[in-house]
């Protein structure tokens, strides 16, 4: 069915860009970044829906936020899925699967979902299929950099089969998207491969320094790691690394665990994607105790590792 749409050409183009009604699953960070810049491309209508939409407070910030980038936020995933061209799915990785779910039981036949997720491949194939049985034209992503700073910008790998057929419109929207394969699965290995070592990279920052901290050290191993590699700004970097943790450390934590299911997938112990998840949980963990609650947006490192008091049982371990 689909291939012979896919053969013909025009039949799979999304209408006119001031006509196309966008679906937004997840109303995060990457969410509310995606909902401005579509609405300041000019499309014809942007709907978001999240499911913190019964917490008062988070409603409150998100129902500001989206009254000034002209998003409509939606009281139910159906509601805002109904009538939807394109659809996409950022939520978090262990939300994924029930996502897709979701989608199938709403979208319209041919309606493109847009799969933004770090899920493991064998999770993006699932999804794929539940939302093929629904006549919807699942495409993955695979992000390939953090969307601040760059936006609708960030770059971004398309899988399956659906996904030339959407490239188009979002290059026209501003994404910066290719087509990585026309099968599922393999960008998302790719984005899962790489995970593995920018993720433990996050959480070999958090270790190696709260403990340089706790000695005194940290500013001759910060110097040891500029001479080695001189190429990076450690102090910024490691700075960029903690925000990043603290903000985002549960959306990380399921991440690198979609991360181990991938490496175990391919037959390999996933000891370094494990550990990661387990310490990038941990951040989250300390994060929702209220470690980091009057942290300022611009703290260094060493201020938010001065938040962590000492765990009584870490001597045991």
């Amino acid at each position: 069915m689909n291939d012979e749409r896919n053969a013909s050409g025009r039949e799979n183009e999304l209408p006119a860009i001031d006509t196309i009604r966008v679906a937004l699953i997840g109303y995060g960070e990457v969410g509310a970044i995606f909902g401005a810049a579509l609405m300041q491309a000019g499309i014809g209508a942007v709907t978001a829906f999240d499911i913190l939409i019964d917490d008062a407070r988070w409603a409150a910030a998100a129902g500001a936020r989206a009254a000034r980038d002209d998003v409509t936020l939606a009281s139910s995933a159906t509601a805002a899925i109904a009538n939807a061209d394109l659809i996409i799915s950022a939520v978090t990785a262990a939300s994924t699967a029930s996502a897709a779910d979701t989608i199938a039981s709403t979208c319209r036949r041919e309606a493109f979902v847009l799969d933004v997720n770090s899920a493991s491949p064998r999770t993006k194939t699932a999804c794929a299929a539940v939302v093929a049985e629904a006549g919807g034209r699942y495409v993955e992503a695979a992000v390939m950099s953090s969307v601040p700073p760059h936006g609708i910008r960030v770059p971004m790998l398309l899988g399956g089969p659906h996904a030339q057929a959407l490239q188009p419109t979002l290059a026209k929207l501003g994404f910066d998207a290719s087509v990585g394969s026309t099968t599922y699965g393999f960008v998302s290995a790719i984005k899962l491969c790489r995970s593995v070592i920018i993720k433990g990279m996050e959480a070999l920052a958090i270790e190696s320094l709260l403990t340089a901290r706790r000695y005194g050290v940290e500013p001759h191993v910060l110097a040891s790691l500029a001479e080695t590699f001189p190429g990076l700004e450690w102090e910024r970097q490691m700075t960029w690394f903690w925000r990043r943790v603290v903000q985002h450390g549960r959306r990380r934590s399921e991440e690198m665990r979609e991360a181990a299911v991938t490496v175990a997938d391919a037959g390999i112990a996933p000891r370094m994607a494990t550990a990661t998840a387990e310490l990038q949980g941990w951040i989250a963990a300390l994060r929702a105790d209220g470690a980091f609650a009057d942290a300022a947006a611009d703290a260094g490192w060493r201020e938010l590792a001065d938040r962590i008091e000492r765990e009584p049982d870490a001597g045991q371990r």
